[in-house]
């Protein structure tokens, strides 16, 4: 009868403390306890998944009752070794918390654990996943634990520590497994493969590793995995095995987002699809590239030692000069949140097609990641000197040849002198000239500039370009964009009416507002209030004739008798 097979995981498990790879932190203390008899009664593993947690403790349980240990490792031939390994010694009992989580399980434990072992020299019992307990649970093995018989031990593992209480963690030495490195796991894998005759390649097993993430069971199990076809496990072979996109195609999809190219974007995205991959795995790919460039644009010496290593240092550098941070902030939350929801997706490649348009197109984006992305976007044209490739211009408005209909014809020093297709300058104070004779002076008369009646937002107009150099540039993009911001002044109070709650914020901050008021009262003559709205001004057009205000006309039928009485 032919065996059953088993799996890698299984077979290649470690045997002695020696044989655990990336611990040694943990397997040098527990040597030593175990070869100069300074062991505790109750030990507490924790860590990520495939670190090597109830290893290490299987491994505790025959060293403590092996026969002829050799330095701290257990001889795994005496006995003890034998029976425990095989099961047949029923004083070394490994439990599962997540089945066996109730108080009842619990309080027989603790009953069964005040006798003596009938076979070995300590009983010990392994508690997996022991944050499964419930708080009953709990309490019943705290009494246990603080006065444990001589010949007890226990040894408690989890991967949610937080979930431990802290009573149960006062009573226990703690031990972290941390996550294996993938130079280690490349290493194990490779003499995994040897021994079973696998044609394991250099760029497969640095493949495998990093998909491990850090545990060795998940690469043993993608080995496993990936040597059933047969032949070579190189790198296109493991995609094609677990259903991924690879670095180059993930790069090219990045070089495309990064190029605004949506219809190519999709296309390659439907390619990959029928190809077979997953749209999962796909975004999760994408996300840890965003990640890598995240962390390179961010700390780009000390960053080094943090990226995955997937991907060669010309691309690396080529993608990262592509985005700015702001950008990528946004790019990775969108990914991180569009992954989580596709286990609830009626349609995943849908919600992926969607979030590829949107990575394209941060204009789509309305979370406040994407418009913060692309301010960042918008400061960084206009800092290197292209405002004009945003659609906004630093320069005043162009000067119209003819005055609209009740309004009044602008003085000459306003009137920009520059060439056609320069930028106007910055308008100049009013040139004295030489007072004229008496007779020929006007009487005096103060006329404040306002808003006229025909055009109320005028005043606005000069404003933004006078605020130019006086507020940071970030908010001075808003308020000269009309598209988001537009003013205008009535009765002394200059209301900013602003496109959303996020522009608000921007421009309708005290120092901004204050700077804007002093502004607008020295172009207008007079003390100005500012306040910012979200919304549009209300319509302004030329007033009913029945409601005509005929103020102007009066003045002047009041002059001619002026001049009557004056000439008589």
């Amino acid at each position: 009868m032919k065996a059953l097979y088993q799996a890698l995981y299984r077979k290649w498990r470690p045997r002695t403390f020696d044989q655990v790879v990336g611990q040694s932190h943990i397997t040098q203390t527990l040597k030593r306890q175990v070869a100069a008899g300074r062991l505790s009664h109750a030990y507490l593993f924790t860590g990520t998944r495939g670190t090597g947690k109830t290893t290490c403790a299987k491994i505790l349980a025959r060293a403590v009752n092996c026969e002829h240990p050799v330095e701290g490792n257990p001889c795994n031939q005496c006995p003890s070794c034998l029976g425990i390994e095989s099961g047949a010694i029923l004083d070394v009992l490994e439990l599962d918390a997540a089945s066996n989580n109730g108080v009842d399980q619990v309080r027989a434990l603790r009953d069964e654990a005040v006798y003596t072992p009938a076979a070995v020299k300590k009983r010990v019992y392994i508690v997996d996943e022991v944050h499964m307990l419930s708080t009953a649970a709990f309490n019943a093995l705290l009494k246990i634990l603080e006065e444990p018989p001589a010949h007890l031990m226990f040894i408690l593992a989890t991967t949610e520590l937080h979930k431990v209480p802290a009573t149960i963690r006062s009573r226990c030495q703690q031990f972290a497994f941390k996550r294996i490195l993938p130079g280690e796991i490349a290493g194990r894998l490779d003499y995994v493969a040897k021994q079973e005759g696998l044609d394991l390649s250099p760029e497969g097993a640095a493949l495998l590793s990093r998909l491990a993430d850090g545990g060795m069971r998940d690469a043993l199990s993608l080995l496993d995995q990936c040597a059933v076809g047969g032949g070579t496990i190189g790198e296109q072979q493991v995609l094609d095995a677990l259903g991924l996109a690879g670095n180059l195609e993930t790069a090219r999809l990045m070089e495309q987002i990064g190029a605004g190219q949506t219809a190519a974007a999709l296309e390659s995205l439907a390619r990959l699809y029928g190809a077979g991959k997953d749209v999962g795995s796909l975004l999760g790919e994408l996300s840890a590239l965003t990640r890598d460039l995240l962390v390179r644009r961010t700390a780009p010496q000390s960053g080094a030692a943090l990226l995955t290593g997937g991907y060669d240092e010309g691309v690396m550098r080529r993608l990262s000069n592509a985005f700015p941070t702001p950008r990528l902030v946004q790019m990775l939350g969108l990914l991180q949140s569009t992954a989580a929801d596709l286990s609830r997706s009626g349609n995943r490649r849908t919600d992926a097609e969607l979030c590829l348009i949107r990575l394209c197109d941060p204009t789509l984006d309305e979370s406040s990641a994407g418009l913060n992305a692309r301010l960042a976007r918008v400061e960084e044209l206009v800092a290197g000197g292209i405002p004009t490739a945003c659609g906004l211009t630093s320069a005043p408005p162009p000067r119209r040849e003819q005055p609209a209909e009740g309004e009044e014809e602008r003085p000459p020093w306003e009137e920009s002198s520059a060439p056609q297709g320069q930028p106007a300058p910055e308008p100049q104070a009013p040139r004295k000239e030489q007072p004229a004779p008496a007779e020929q002076r006007p009487a005096p008369r103060e006329q404040p500039r306002s808003a006229p009646a025909g055009d109320p937002e005028r005043v606005w107009r000069e404003v933004t370009a006078a605020l130019k150099g006086k507020v940071p540039m970030g908010e001075y993009t808003f308020l000269n964009n009309p598209a988001m911001v537009r003013g205008r002044l009535e009765n002394g109070v200059l209301t900013l009416w602003v496109e959303s709650d996020f522009i608000k914020s921007m421009v309708g901050k005290p120092a901004i507002l204050e700077t804007v008021a002093r502004v607008a009262g020295e172009l207008s003559g007079g003390p100005v209030r500012c306040r910012a709205e979200v919304g549009k001004p209300p319509e302004t057009g030329a007033a009913p004739p029945e409601q005509h205000d005929n103020l102007e006309d009066l003045l002047a039928f009041g002059q001619q008798f002026d001049n009557i009485i004056i000439q008589e």
